[in-house]
């Protein structure tokens, strides 16, 4: 093979198809966008618009509250501890705070808190402090002989 022979594969790249460039182009003259009107015309962007009746968007009824000072919470599964614990970047034998989570790179930061749920399993005995969990998290750590302490400003 030699350099003037290199060719694409055939369809990889396809020709562009040039607009208003004469009858036998197949898209000349009105270049496909019909005969006058607003979007035969450049500069036209109309999502949403109706012809000056009222928008579906805007007829239908806003409907509940999104509060604007919603605490957000860093979330951590069960399962997630115990492979951290059994890869030894936890210490399962001391209290697991926020900060050792973070510390060890299961979590990236704090937010306004972590929460811990109870997805995965858990069979080491841990003693969790943290700002807030699910029950069935709770039931898990206890079941597992560990306890989980929630803080008083979890929600």
């Amino acid at each position: 093979m030699k350099l003037h022979e290199l060719r694409d594969n055939a369809g990889a790249a396809p020709k562009k198809k040039r607009v208003a460039r004469g009858p036998g182009s197949g898209k000349g003259k009105t270049a496909g966008r019909g005969i006058k009107g607003q979007k035969s015309r450049s500069g036209v962007a109309i999502n949403g618009y109706e012809g000056g009746q009222m928008p579906l968007y805007q007829r239908l009824p806003k409907r509940g509250f999104s509060k604007p000072n919603q605490k957000q919470f860093a979330v951590v599964n069960l399962g997630l501890i115990a492979k951290f614990i059994e890869a030894g970047k936890l210490d399962a034998s001391a209290v697991i705070t926020e900060d050792a989570l973070v510390a060890s790179g299961l979590v990236r930061r704090k937010l306004d808190g972590i929460r811990v749920l109870a997805k995965g399993e858990i069979t080491a005995a841990v003693n969790l402090d943290v700002t807030g969990a699910s029950k069935s998290a709770i039931e898990a750590v206890e079941k597992a002989g560990g306890s989980l302490k929630v803080a008083a400003a979890a929600e």
